[in-house]
């Protein structure tokens, strides 16, 4: 297993298949790269089935467990199933979607080897997800939730992502996932840094305390440091784990949340990216052969930087600045 200058081992990868997707979020950040989303036909430009698999037999060499797929949105692509049946039998498969074409198409997507999906879902009412997503696909959404858990995926997470516009939304989204059995609740802070419009910036530590009274029961996991909440537990759970999981995403300004990163992303061109927030540390693939990647990996990884606290350093007034040391000259 590889890892980093600050001892960060790699144990997992995020492969985006596509920046194409059907729906135009008003937060979206393409994973880090900004809006670079094209058409809905497919582009030359995009990693192959082959590219994708070649690239998860590597990491699986150095014992990464675990990918996620990701986009633009994913499903767009026809060999998703195929990609899926191609991975590492050592590897754990998970995706994050908008859920559109889950009906139709979970089952068979579980057949292939998928195991966890995450599905983006801000609000609960159609209005609300239209002026959030430019899409009218909000029974779809709700349909494609109920196709992967029918299908058998666990869990099913809903991803929200909490700023100014749906910081209102979260008591009922919670209060809905611990109804439900089969989701959990994934809190993901808005990230002004990729996105700009740091007016829509809400405290994250709010939503914390908001959770933290309501709890039955508070968790950190080792990854990111994340704090997961139960809620809604009838106490007929010995251990309190009755009810909703709420888990909160919170990066920004995050120190402790960067000192635990343990994944390298891929971009649908078949960049290595060491860092979600940076794309001042893209390293191409070249022709995508097993030499190539195994040398851009390895540098990949020996190149990472925690974003916050090292790359990101106060600057005396509370504020963050670029530390020099980590940018070429």
């Amino acid at each position: 297993m590889l890892a980093d200058s600050f001892g960060r081992e790699v144990t997992g990868v995020r492969v985006s298949l596509t920046d194409r997707c059907n729906f135009d979020c008003v937060y979206c950040h393409n994973e880090g790269l900004g809006d670079t989303r094209g058409p809905m036909d497919p582009r030359g430009h995009e990693m192959s089935a082959d590219d994708v698999v070649r690239f998860l037999e590597v990491a699986a060499e150095f014992d990464v467990d675990s990918v996620k797929l990701t986009g633009g949105e994913p499903m767009l692509r026809d060999d998703l199933e195929e990609i899926i049946e191609r991975a590492p039998d050592s590897m754990e498969v998970s995706m994050t979607t908008n859920g559109t074409f889950l009906p139709g198409r979970a089952e068979g997507l579980v057949d292939a080897g998928l195991e966890r999906v995450n599905v983006s879902q801000d609000a609960l009412d159609a209005d609300a997800f239209r002026e959030l997503t430019q899409s009218g696909a909000y029974d779809r959404v709700i349909e494609g939730v109920r196709a992967a858990v029918d299908a058998g995926l666990d869990p099913v997470k809903l991803n929200m992502v909490v700023f100014r516009k749906t910081a209102g939304y979260v008591p009922e989204m919670v209060d809905y996932v611990a109804e439900q059995d089969s989701l959990q609740l994934q809190l993901i802070e808005f990230m002004p840094e990729l996105v700009g419009k740091p007016e829509w910036a809400v405290d994250i530590g709010d939503v914390h305390d908001w959770l933290a009274e309501r709890a039955d029961r508070v968790e950190t996991r080792e990854m990111h440091d994340r704090k997961r909440y139960w809620v809604g537990g009838d106490g007929g759970e010995s251990d309190g784990s009755g009810g909703g999981m709420v888990e909160i995403v919170d990066p920004v300004g995050n120190e402790e949340f960067c000192a635990n990163c343990h994944r390298v992303r891929v971009t649908h061109e078949g960049y290595l990216k060491g860092c979600l927030n940076r794309n001042d540390d893209l390293r191409s693939m070249g022709e995508m052969t097993k030499a190539e990647i195994r040398e851009a990996f390895r540098e990949t990884v020996e190149d990472r930087v925690p974003y916050y606290g090292e790359y990101m350093v106060r600057d005396g007034e509370g504020g963050w600045e670029v530390n020099d040391d980590y940018v070429e000259v």
